[in-house]
């Protein structure tokens, strides 16, 4: 990695696995991936095809996401300490402002988000990436957690939320097989903690 650069923690997994929770147990500043999800007004928005759910938007397609715009947000933040990125209401499907984020002295900062898989690559090519984690717990906890969560936020209507829980629960697998292949390595959020904390305060050599 240039050492003239911030390095980027990129945390991947499945919705309702503990990302945000690490990412805020580690005192680094934050890049919520998710707030570059597409409005729900877009043309190009993907629609699911088949199942309960058929003719919604299919918001855990990485096509609901603007990829480009995250790594410009990304490259700002790495090479010049300080981005604007989207202030997205999951609720509304819109963005409703803007903020600023900032490394704020800091060597590291955190990329987390459903979507997260998708800068690996990138990430690694252009020599940012410190590391990339799959974050994962048993899928019941999961599906628990998220519902608990989505339901709390209001983010969809109810029965919405309980039937994208249960299709997500049952892709859990293929979420972390993908992440896997995109080179991220599987933990728990504790296991992440541990090897992340000690890889920041120059002590540890990170397996990847």
């Amino acid at each position: 990695m240039d050492v003239s650069r911030a390095g980027v923690i990129v945390l991947a997994g499945p919705s309702g696995a503990g990302k945000s929770r690490l990412a805020e147990r580690l005192g680094l500043p934050v890049l919520r991936l998710d707030d570059f999800y597409r409005e729900a007004h877009d043309p190009g928005l993907p629609r699911i095809t088949h199942g309960p759910n058929h003719g919604l938007v299919d918001w855990d397609h990485p096509a609901s996401w603007h990829l480009e715009d995250a790594m410009a947000a990304l490259r700002a933040l790495s090479t010049s300490g300080r981005c604007e990125v989207p202030d997205y209401d999951i609720s509304l499907s819109a963005r409703v402002g803007s903020r600023v984020v900032e490394l704020g002295g800091h060597d590291h900062f955190v990329a987390e988000g459903i979507f997260a898989t998708e800068v690996v690559d990138a990430c690694e090519a252009e020599g940012l990436l410190v590391a990339a984690y799959c974050i994962t717990q048993h899928p019941l906890r999961t599906f628990w957690r998220r519902l608990v969560r989505d339901l709390g936020e209001r983010r969809k209507p109810p029965h919405v939320l309980v039937l994208r829980g249960v299709a997500l629960m049952r892709a859990q697998s293929q979420v972390v097989t993908r992440a896997v292949h995109a080179g991220c390595r599987v933990a728990s959020g504790d296991e992440a903690f541990a090897e992340l904390t000690r890889r920041t305060r120059g002590s540890d050599t990170l397996p990847r």
